[in-house]
């Protein structure tokens, strides 16, 4: 989380330096994985501020790195 941190705060982007998924999991096949909002990391990288589209009723909320790849 460090190095991409400091990325977007020396480059003062304004993207978000982890997205936020849903995950559901499901017995005997693959967890589905969707898209539910982003992060991003605080400045002194204490924390998270994290903005959601919707909030899910079951399954887990999981944040992973921001990768350069569009989605």
């Amino acid at each position: 989380m460090s190095d991409n941190t400091k990325t977007n705060e020396t480059t003062g982007s304004k993207l978000p330096s982890h997205n936020v998924y849903q995950v559901r999991d499901r017995e005997g096949r693959k967890p589905i994985w969707t898209r539910i909002g982003s992060a991003w990391a605080h400045k002194d990288a204490n924390g998270l501020s994290v903005q959601l589209d919707c909030i899910p009723l079951d399954g887990r909320i999981t944040l992973r790195v921001a990768s350069e790849l569009k989605e």
